[in-house]
């Protein structure tokens, strides 16, 4: 039997799969894209969002909530 050894990071994710990092709906992946609060990469047509950039996201998101409690 042969096994393919995954990448040990991914360095992009398609925003489907950013979306289930982040445990939200794809379509509100789309809307904090759409608002420039979630950074993408483009590659031709498609949007693709590196890890960095999604923890720049979860930083915002921790920082909106610090200045709301």
């Amino acid at each position: 039997m042969t096994t393919v050894a995954e990448p040990a990071e991914q360095l992009l994710y398609r925003p489907e799969e950013a979306a289930q990092a982040l445990r939200i709906g794809r379509s509100t992946v789309y809307e904090e894209i759409r608002l420039g609060r979630l950074q993408t990469v483009r590659i031709g047509r498609r949007r693709l969002i590196p890890p960095e950039y999604i923890a720049q996201y979860v930083e915002l998101l921790k920082s909106e909530a610090e200045a709301a409690a």
